[in-house]
């Protein structure tokens, strides 16, 4: 009589449901970051669908906090990604009336903060997104 193999077939099955449950998870937390994302662009006067798109929704994100476009090459070097991401949240954050720690719960708990600002009370006050020059006019 074996029972090892039993055992292990039972061990294994635990690590796939447990696998499942975390992915599960996951999945909620990304549909609830999306779902704020998109509320919070619309609030904006920009396109929800960007919320979807990676490095655009940063680009969006970027133009409504009102920080230069060429932060995101900024988020692409490590280390440095992290104080730009959270310096453009509290940016995003004062332009709906929130303070920093705000900004700084939206760059640590998206998935919290963003819902909050997009299906809250908030109210864009940041006006027109800034124009940047195209280059030298002829």
């Amino acid at each position: 009589m074996d029972h090892g193999s039993a055992a292990g077939g039972a061990a294994a099955a635990g690590i796939m449901a447990g696998m499942c449950f975390v992915w599960i998870i996951e999945l909620a937390l990304m549909v609830l970051l999306v779902a704020g994302l998109w509320k919070t662009f619309t609030k904006a006067g920009k396109p929800g669908w960007a919320a979807i798109i990676p490095i655009y929704n940063y680009i969006v994100a970027l133009e409504i906090a009102g920080k230069p476009l060429w932060w995101v090459i900024l988020l692409l070097i490590p280390f440095v990604n992290i104080i730009v991401v959270i310096i453009a949240c509290i940016a995003l954050a004062e332009k709906f009336g929130k303070g920093a720690g705000f900004g700084v719960g939206l760059a640590l708990l998206g998935f919290i903060f963003f819902p909050i600002l997009g299906f809250g009370e908030a109210k864009y006050l940041g006006g027109a997104a800034p124009v940047y020059p195209a280059g030298p006019t002829v």
